[in-house]
């Protein structure tokens, strides 16, 4: 039986930036506004974080009972190495779904943003259906598609709206931005497991376009970040201190580029995650400023 820090372990923490990230722009964005809301933001969170854990356990449930995680490098597998009982992560992931579909019903009531209970509903969909059900999306090279829509977008454009009631281009730029990083965070976690992957029949982004590809595209998902920010500078110079996140590209990048393969990919995950933040951080506090 797994224990607690096994079962932490299995949520995989080093992937909350990208719950974390877009909560933090999006409620940026709101203050720009004149329409921050702290508390919602905080509702917001609790959502986002919640959705994060509840993929992340019905991925390694979904993986684990097909048989996909028996190979795999990186973190804890708990139904894939035998550590819990396939019953006992599926049960996490619902929970974690269900916490996110009512702390989620309680901000959209409080926002009176009835319209978000439907990308809300696609959301939690979405975080079942990435690894579960018969045709799981992320075994068709769609799982980048999905992390870019609902934790950039959907992440950023919908913590902005439940504060403020509008949408402005520096959010949405902000939620490219963020999503763009999400992406990554997935990229370089496919790039590290595609042996195992082509191996069971997992066709991600990775199997289907190859190591080097793969590569190319994590480092272009960083440009995109940083090409965004002189962009939404154009309303307020302040969000150019975003840049100031930069060097935190630099290792994981390095890392990728080298052509590290298997566990030496695991560092670029946990270092991509501080890149998110450190983005997230310095680009909400830009527009923070610009108000």
């Amino acid at each position: 039986m797994a224990d607690v820090a096994q079962w932490v372990a299995g949520a995989r923490p080093r992937t909350f930036s990208a719950a974390a990230a877009p909560v933090c722009v999006g409620t940026g964005a709101a203050f720009e506004q004149g329409g921050a809301n702290f508390g919602m933001g905080l509702l917001a969170l609790v959502v986002a974080l919640s959705l994060q854990v509840g993929v992340n356990y019905a991925n390694d449930y979904s993986d684990g009972v097909r048989g996909t995680d028996a190979t795999r490098v990186g973190p804890v597998r708990l139904v894939g190495q035998g550590l819990a009982d396939p019953g006992s992560v599926k049960a996490a992931a619902v929970l974690s779904l269900a916490t996110a579909a009512v702390v989620g019903l309680a901000l959209v009531a409080l926002a009176n943003a009835w319209l978000l209970l439907l990308v809300g509903g696609a959301a939690i969909v979405a975080a079942w259906r990435y690894t579960g059900g018969a045709r799981p999306y992320g075994y068709r090279g769609l799982g980048e598609t999905a992390v870019f829509v609902f934790f950039g977008l959907v992440a950023v454009l919908g913590t902005q709206w439940t504060q403020s009631g509008a949408l402005s281009i520096s959010g949405l730029l902000g939620a490219v931005g963020v999503g763009a990083l999400s992406c990554a965070i997935l990229v370089a976690n496919n790039l590290r497991d595609i042996p195992g992957d082509e191996q069971v029949g997992k066709r991600t982004l990775a199997v289907a376009w190859g190591e080097e590809k793969t590569r190319r595209f994590y480092e272009r998902l960083v440009l995109v970040a940083f090409a965004v920010v002189p962009v939404a500078a154009i309303g307020s110079w302040w969000v150019l201190i975003a840049l100031a996140a930069a060097p935190l590209a630099w290792r994981p990048v390095r890392t990728v580029r080298a052509g590290t393969t298997g566990s030496g990919l695991v560092p670029v995950l946990t270092a991509t995650g501080i890149l998110q933040m450190g983005y997230a951080v310095l680009f909400t506090a830009g527009l923070m400023l610009s108000a």
